[in-house]
């Protein structure tokens, strides 16, 4: 792994494409991420992005926007101000190509400090987006922020399996990220449990089930086919994700069987599907 500090210009970036109807900015406090030779980074649609990867092989590097406070500090009240005019409202999606709490968060701490940085200045909604156990680590101040703006947690767990044939495994176990979504359900914060990309389920109902009970607030579901930024998948077909799928469940590389199992989920909890329900739309 290699780390190194750059200095950024910007953090807050007017969002296009896909992440358009999600929200009004995206934040990356890394470039690269840590998690990207585990599961997820298998299926990462990031890795395609060739101005950010520069030729860099992923999950072998990482870039740590040193000043990126700073700038938030510096741009947002402009950045507010365009949102509002153009979209209705500020929103951040945080993050949308990296883990804001990947290993070297531990250390650099630069996503403490973004989040510190909002306690004075806060988004009108502020999506956290992790895969990690390590937001556990800003619990509390995920909490104040919860009271002064519109915020919720959004934890990936991809399906009811801790592990595909033929990946590595991901960055935390299935049973630690279901912990951390209690935890935050009992803070009384809004916690989302993201199927993206969606694996194949063993059980799907006693899955869904399990979330309700615990109070989860919803769920998305999102495949990797429209969902990696391509209409047919063809940036996670050169992958080694779909063939582990077919091998638990041929349907599962199918878009058909986004659908279906959003329709279980139903039967249990608000399900939004991909970028509709990534803005936070549920039915």
């Amino acid at each position: 792994m290699k780390v190194a500090e750059v200095h950024c210009k910007s953090i807050l970036t007017r969002t296009l494409g896909y992440l358009k109807a999600v929200s009004s900015h995206s934040l990356n406090p890394y470039v690269g991420c840590g998690f990207g030779r585990s599961a997820c980074g298998e299926g990462c649609y990031v890795r395609f992005n060739q101005w950010l990867m520069q030729g860099r092989e992923w999950g072998r590097f990482v870039d740590i926007k040193v000043n990126a406070a700073e700038v938030y500090l510096q741009t947002v009240e402009k950045e507010k101000k365009w949102a509002r005019k153009n979209t209705g409202s500020f929103s951040v999606f945080f993050s949308s190509s990296t883990d804001p709490w990947q290993p070297v968060e531990r250390k650099a701490r630069m996503t403490r400090r973004l989040l510190t940085a909002m306690q004075t200045l806060p988004p009108d909604r502020l999506i956290l987006q992790t895969h990690s156990t390590q937001i556990l680590d800003d619990l509390d101040r995920i909490e104040s922020l919860s009271v002064i703006c519109d915020l919720r947690v959004q934890l990936s767990i991809e399906g009811d399996l801790d592990r595909l044939p033929g990946l590595p495994p991901p960055p935390c176990s299935l049973a630690d990220r279901l912990d951390v979504a209690q935890q935050f359900v009992d803070r009384g914060i809004q916690t989302v449990v993201c199927l993206s990309p969606l694996f194949p389920m063993q059980a799907p109902d006693v899955f869904f089930s399990r979330l309700a009970k615990m109070g989860v607030s919803a769920v998305v579901i999102d495949h990797f086919i429209q969902g990696d930024g391509t209409p047919n998948g063809s940036r996670t077909l050169k992958t080694k994700l779909p063939e582990a799928m077919a091998k638990v469940s041929p349907q599962s590389v199918e878009l058909s069987y986004r659908d279906t199992v959003a329709r279980i989920a139903r039967k249990y909890l608000p399900v939004g599907v991909s970028a509709s329900g990534f803005a936070g739309h549920y039915k």
